[in-house]
């Protein structure tokens, strides 16, 4: 006698703007017998509520929703070896819940989902923790991913840009890991997760900043321009919007504007 499989999708649904979810999410929304989902906090309730917004819509009338607390995250490590020790010990307590989520609250075959802001390939821990969780063998399922539009992709589109030059190529980096992208660097620079306004560390009038933060929700903010003429403004707009929400999360692009002449003409933002 076999059993059926449970089955999970991981659904990417944009950086925040409903309109934003391709068809290929939305008939995978429909599909879904029940929906997982983290909360992180009073704070950050505007995120579940969009959540709900696209269920409501597009879901199955009688879909359900499991909810829990992400787990707590020590964010006071700095160093490259403590940093990665953090995270791994976040996910490792991630995949905990997500186990419980799909051994618990999702029957042999039914169908779950996780709905992923932006895409699950980029910036998101969700398809590595699933991978965590196959690897302990403790509950058998099968994985489908729909791709999404990531803020990457959406800060350029608000920004009217192209996100590479041509024949250049794009580097996407966190910001602890900015100098050492800046060393060996010969292109655009796409930067996330800057808690600590990274770009204030430029000088020169060739760089231009392109920069979002809230990207593709109503509460969305958007500063282009050469870097030494917008860098306090984007410094105190930031400041002014974590006190109002409580938190912020931005991403940004550094291109310089003409070739420099000191090193034969190649562009770098560094």
């Amino acid at each position: 006698m076999t059993t059926d499989p449970r089955h999970l999708l991981v659904i990417g649904i944009g950086a925040g703007d409903p309109d934003h979810l391709t068809l290929a999410a939305v008939k995978a929304i429909r599909r879904a017998d029940v929906f997982f989902l983290l909360g992180k906090g009073q704070d950050k309730s505007a995120l579940t509520d969009l959540r709900r917004g696209m269920l409501d819509e597009h879901a199955r009338e009688s879909y359900r929703l499991v909810e829990a607390e992400d787990p707590w995250r020590d964010r006071t490590r700095e160093g490259s070896g403590e940093y990665t020790a953090a995270v791994h010990d976040w996910r490792a307590r991630r995949a905990d819940v997500y186990e419980r989520f799909i051994r618990d609250e999702l029957a042999p075959g039914e169908t779950g989902a996780f709905l992923v802001w932006g895409d699950p390939a980029l910036y998101d821990s969700t398809l590595g923790i699933l991978s965590e969780i196959e690897a302990r063998g403790t509950v058998a399922f099968d994985t489908e991913v729909f791709p999404g539009i990531s803020s990457v992709s959406a800060l350029a589109a608000r920004h009217g840009i192209t996100l590479n030059q041509v024949g250049r190529p794009l580097h996407i980096t966190p910001a602890r890991r900015l100098p050492e992208v800046c060393a060996n660097d010969d292109g655009d620079i796409v930067v996330m997760l800057d808690a600590h306004e990274s770009f204030t560390r430029f000088e020169g009038d060739d760089v231009w900043i392109y920069w979002g933060a809230y990207i593709g929700t109503p509460d969305e903010l958007l500063v282009s321009g050469r870097l030494s003429e917008v860098a306090e403004r984007i410094s105190r707009i930031r400041a002014e919007a974590r006190a109002r929400h409580g938190w912020i999360m931005d991403t940004y692009l550094l291109r310089v504007v003409h070739e420099r002449e000191d090193d034969g003409g190649t562009p770098t933002a560094c």
